[in-house]
């Protein structure tokens, strides 16, 4: 009897220990949060902006190399200046004029739209601005690493952003390029197709087979983003009709970027999963984005993540765990701002 008592006992406890050593595992893959340094020895320096604001005036974002690629401008906005021809940001401006949907200063140009589509509320902040140094990334808690989460709003806050979406939510994946703001974070290739912004505030589609991130930052990229697919490139619809992400549901809630024109951009938000809105498929995002006579236009992270937020307001409704309404954590965001 007392054998068998030992031999259970030693059972329960290697039991335990196996189950201890599983749920630290799972912790630390997916909720423990790791904070990794950058795969640059000397970041890009941040070029600040001095304004007449207060002491809690907001950051500005960095620049970086010179452009060497990257899809069409097609004219349009042409009272804004070209970046490429090294513009410089005005350092004090009026006040801003600031409405419910919109925001207008001397360098930033923000209105926001809501659309009606396929029984799904969109909404579009078409931004123009006078440097493409306006559009930068934040990351959440300001650290680069796995776990590393908060919510759309709070980064925004941070980041002194005007106008802010979710980006790719690269802390999700441990693969997948990701340079922000100049800086080289993740080399490691996901085969995955790429949005990059060049320094000259053109946007460009790549593919991670075909070029090395340390190659991007010497072409002059300045952002880029690993999630996916492209939906329009040179004006045209590049995702096919039943193409998804992964295995996700045919309609969604969607978050994409768009370039119209030379520092002319669209932060697009649809909402989905819930009785107002059903959400819609990358095709029907895609359809919608060539109304708008978008260049190039890409998909970022969606579903709970996608969320945009306007002067420190969530303009839709994100959804978490399917049907709450509430923001989800992630780990990066696209903004507009100072």
């Amino acid at each position: 009897m007392r054998e068998w008592f030992d031999r259970c006992r030693f059972g329960i406890v290697t039991a335990l220990i196996l189950t201890l050593v599983t749920a630290y595992a799972l912790l630390d893959v997916f909720v423990i949060p790791h904070a990794y340094e950058s795969e640059e020895t000397k970041p890009v320096s941040v070029k600040r902006v001095t304004t007449n604001e207060t002491a809690e005036s907001k950051p500005t974002p960095s620049g970086g190399a010179t452009e060497n690629s990257g899809t069409g401008e097609n004219g349009e906005n042409s009272d804004l200046t070209e970046s490429g021809n090294s513009s410089t940001i005005q350092e004090e401006s009026k006040e801003p004029v600031i409405t419910e949907n919109s925001y207008k200063d001397e360098n930033i140009s923000i209105v926001i739209s809501q659309y009606r589509v396929n029984e799904t509320d969109v909404y579009v902040a078409d931004v123009t601005v006078s440097s493409p140094e306006y559009l930068y990334s934040a990351l959440a808690k300001e650290t680069y690493g796995r776990n590393v989460k908060e919510e759309t709003s709070e980064i925004a806050q941070r980041a002194g952003a005007i106008l802010a979406i979710n980006g790719d939510f690269y802390g999700a994946r441990s693969y997948g390029y990701v340079i922000r703001n100049g800086v080289l974070y993740r080399s490691k290739s996901s085969k995955n197709e790429d949005l990059v912004m060049y320094k000259s505030g053109l946007f460009g589609i790549i593919n991670e087979t075909e070029v090395t991130a340390e190659q991007l930052l010497e072409q002059g990229a300045t952002q880029v983003w690993s999630f996916g697919p492209a939906l329009i490139q040179d004006g045209m619809i590049s995702v096919g009709k039943r193409q998804e992400v992964g295995q996700a549901m045919a309609s969604n809630p969607r978050t994409a970027i768009a370039q119209a024109g030379q520092n002319h951009y669209l932060f697009v938000v649809a909402d989905g999963r819930t009785s107002a809105s059903d959400g819609l498929t990358l095709y029907e995002l895609a359809q919608f984005l060539q109304t708008l006579g978008v260049q190039t236009a890409y998909n970022l992270d969606g579903g709970g993540s996608s969320t945009m937020v306007f002067m420190g307001e969530v303009v839709n409704k994100p959804t978490t765990g399917g049907s709450k309404i509430s923001e989800r954590s992630v780990s990066d965001i696209v903004c507009i701002g100072y």
